[in-house]
């Protein structure tokens, strides 16, 4: 196989250069998260829903899209909501339950919330997204009519949990054994079920222990980035030195029979 000349090598570099630039050596997805206005997944009837779509940089050609529970995929503004700015505004009715998330011209996806429309008098009330282990959670089963802060009673995977004369249940500090289906009753009705997922926070490394957490593409673009004019001499160099040792190795030896010749001729 032919050896790359320093030209070549110097152009290698260039494009892989350009490659780590263009962020091709990372990470492709671009972060974008779905929210809730107000935050929780249960609504009533009619109520009013803003749905935004949370993008780190160039929010343009991001929308919402759902998939109602009677299997119909579609975006904001086709036959359902009203897009305001970045945000989609929905009047729900029961039909609009389903799953709703972000999704980009290039079919990159956001998180996902499941949105449900209750026709009853009594939802639960929850945030709409994952929660993180040690926050604190409120539930509150809500009434439509007044009062809304009747006594309710708390379910979790169809078990009883407590009964609260507030209408609300807190728990302080949440961890992954409170994650499951949760409901409530009063005196009016009973909520639909609602899954509450629970998400642990990835632990900081300490600064005395470094970690290797690179990927091989980035680990090497950020060497090539950090360092392309010594990787070019050390490249130049070591094509300058297989130069001359191959050049050495060309020049012929005189064999025994010619030295002789040689020391005749000096006589």
């Amino acid at each position: 196989m032919r050896e790359l000349t320093p030209l070549c090598w110097q152009l290698l570099l260039l494009s892989t250069l350009v490659y780590c630039s263009l962020g091709q050596g990372g990470d492709l997805s671009l972060p974008a998260s779905l929210s809730v206005s107000p935050d929780r997944s249960q609504f009533f009837k009619y109520e009013s829903v803003s749905l935004s779509c949370e993008v780190q940089g160039n929010s343009a050609g991001w929308r919402v899209v759902r998939n109602t529970s009677r299997g119909i995929l579609s975006e904001c503004h086709t036959d359902w909501g009203k897009q305001q700015g970045s945000s989609c505004i929905v009047s729900l009715i029961p039909s609009d339950s389903g799953v709703y998330w972000c999704e980009s011209g290039s079919g990159e996806h956001s998180n996902a919330v499941n949105i449900t429309v209750h026709a009853g008098a009594v939802i639960l009330e929850r945030p709409a997204l994952p929660v993180t282990e040690g926050d604190s959670v409120t539930l509150r089963c809500r009434y439509q009519g007044t009062p809304s802060d009747l006594t309710a009673v708390f379910y979790k995977d169809g078990s009883l949990i407590r009964t609260e004369t507030t209408g609300e249940m807190t728990i302080p500090a949440v961890s992954k054994s409170d994650e499951g289906l949760y409901k409530c009753t009063n005196s009016e009705g009973e909520s639909p079920d609602s899954r509450m997922t629970v998400t642990v926070p990835t632990p900081i490394p300490s600064p005395a222990v470094p970690v290797l957490s690179m990927s091989l593409p980035r680990l090497l673009c950020s060497l090539l980035v950090g360092s392309p004019y010594l990787l070019v001499t050390i490249i130049l160099l070591v094509k300058g030195c297989r130069s001359r040792t191959q050049g050495e190795t060309r020049v012929p030896r005189k064999t025994h029979q010619d030295q002789l010749g040689d020391h005749v001729e000096e006589e």
